[in-house]
């Protein structure tokens, strides 16, 4: 098992004033090579227990958009949620790899308590419904993440080909699976990660989680960023819900093809 390489980009000359993070070209190429970049930090470890504790009091524990699923889409609804999903940290760094607009149409706390079921293996285009099937995801540590407590796993340079998914074990979180003659296990890479860091891929790349064996808790912020001429296929059906919307977090939406509102207002 391998750990994660840490992204090559070129020293700041000590005079350069301060930026929003973005990516250096080698960096640019490393993610279309590899699918892949991270981690890098969003929020300090110090000031993410801090946020912890409110997902854990104010956002985890009431209702959400979908009235069905607590966990999903809270940017919605919470400020707290959607300033993590906008840290510049974040936007820099995507707004190098697309362009500057950028539009926010899914977020989802993965929450695996011990015991927690295994997320197999997969790509996330298989299950979801955009066209073109261009998207770009952020998964941000809100727990400490370890090996030990399920942190996700990836295969670099898997998103280079579709791969078929099958009908899934018994035992696991999902209906579907990539098919294990297309995974190469050996060269799995675990992505452990700090609370408040984060790495971001693409819709191909396969990734996948054990089953929390632990007896600690394992939360991440997943966040699903496309530009604008990116179409929700239906917004009011699954994997979505109805009265969905999606967030312009970044530059404009000039082209108007999914709904949108606007981000929740700021607290006092």
């Amino acid at each position: 098992m391998t750990t994660a390489p840490t992204p090559v980009s070129p020293p700041a000359p000590a005079s350069a004033p301060t930026t929003v993070p973005s990516l250096g070209r080698d960096e640019v190429r490393q993610f279309h090579e590899l699918g892949y970049l991270g981690p890098y930090t969003a929020v300090p470890p110090a000031a993410m227990n801090a946020i912890r504790q409110r997902i854990d009091t104010e956002v985890i524990p009431t209702p959400g958009p979908n009235p069905k699923n607590p966990l999903q889409a809270r940017h919605l609804d919470h400020r707290l949620v959607h300033d993590l999903i906008a840290r510049p940290e974040i936007l820099g760094r995507l707004r190098a790899l697309v362009g500057n607009d950028l539009v926010v149409w899914a977020s989802y706390f993965f929450t695996k308590e011990p015991g927690g079921k295994e997320i197999p293996w997969h790509q996330d285009a298989n299950y979801w419904p955009i066209e073109p099937p261009l998207n770009l995801s952020v998964w941000m540590a809100i727990d400490e993440v370890t090996t030990e407590n399920s942190c996700v796993r990836i295969i670099p340079g898997s998103h280079r080909r579709v791969v078929p998914h099958v009908p899934a074990r018994d035992g696991v979180a999902f209906g579907q699976e990539a098919d294990p003659a297309y995974v190469d296990e050996d060269a799995a890479v675990d992505m452990v990660l700090r609370p408040g860091q984060f790495f971001l891929f693409n819709e191909r790349l396969l990734h996948q989680s054990h089953r929390n064996t632990s007896s600690r808790r394992r939360m991440g912020l997943s966040a699903r960023y496309i530009p604008p001429f990116v179409a929700l296929l239906d917004q009011d059906a699954p994997p979505l819900f109805p009265d969905h919307a999606c967030v312009v977090v970044s530059g404009d939406d000039t082209f108007g093809l999914n709904r949108t509102t606007n981000p929740p207002p700021r607290t006092a």
